[in-house]
């Protein structure tokens, strides 16, 4: 089960039967307005709870670090399309594992397959419960945090890249969030020549994944 939905001020023993499990199995719990479960469950019936589940499983963090060169960290990309787009680039650019937060993310539904276009069946997704935690725990394990946005002190393509190396991209539109920034490396931006100031991020993702493949040590 992917996470659990349930209306805030919803109670009996059934449901607290539920908040139970699902805490005893680490299952995300969320609980939200019964508003946001009337439009999760399309005007079905939820009695207070509604469940996701992902046609994918997450693998565990510890399965991908051994053998990681690269490593692309998600900070709240909520869009399945760009997620999936996501997904194919970095498997295409030999990342080791697309990870994800287990908020402020898109489920590994049928819509990111789609968009993934077979990559998830060849590349790891992880999720994990703080991304800065997460950014902390590689660089003592000796990862370079790259981190991506328009403002960034360096151009992509004109810094060396070290192995491993983690590359973290933002959500749509608010970008990284303030701490994320303070815990990576480096910050690098694409240069735009355009009016628009950044780019899609599946799209700057691809960018850089394959820049980072071009330079990056062998």
């Amino acid at each position: 089960m992917d996470r659990v939905l349930i209306a805030r001020g919803a109670g009996g023993e059934r449901l607290q039967e539920i908040i139970d499990l699902a805490r005893e199995r680490s299952v995300v719990l969320r609980f939200e307005p019964r508003e946001a479960l009337d439009r999760a469950s399309s005007g079905v019936t939820h009695q207070g709870v509604v469940a996701f589940t992902s046609p994918h499983r997450y693998t565990p963090l510890e399965q991908v670090l051994p053998e990681a060169r690269l490593l692309v960290v998600l900070d709240g990309v909520e869009d399945p399309h760009n997620l999936g787009a996501i997904i194919r680039t970095a498997q295409a650019a030999g990342a080791n594992a697309v990870i994800v937060p287990d908020r402020r993310a898109a489920p590994l539904n049928e819509t990111v397959a789609k968009a993934a276009a077979g990559a998830l069946e060849h590349l790891p997704v992880v999720r994990v419960g703080n991304v800065n935690q997460l950014l902390e725990d590689l660089k003592k394990r000796g990862f370079w945090i790259y981190g991506l946005d328009e403002r960034g002190a360096e151009l992509y393509s004109a810094i060396e890249y070290a192995v491993p190396s983690a590359l973290v991209l933002g959500g749509e539109g608010h970008g990284l969030h303030a701490l994320v920034k303070k815990n990576c490396d480096v910050l690098v931006r694409i240069p735009m020549a355009g009016a628009i100031a950044s780019l899609n991020v599946s799209v700057a993702a691809g960018v850089v994944l394959f820049e980072w493949r071009r330079r990056s040590p062998k």
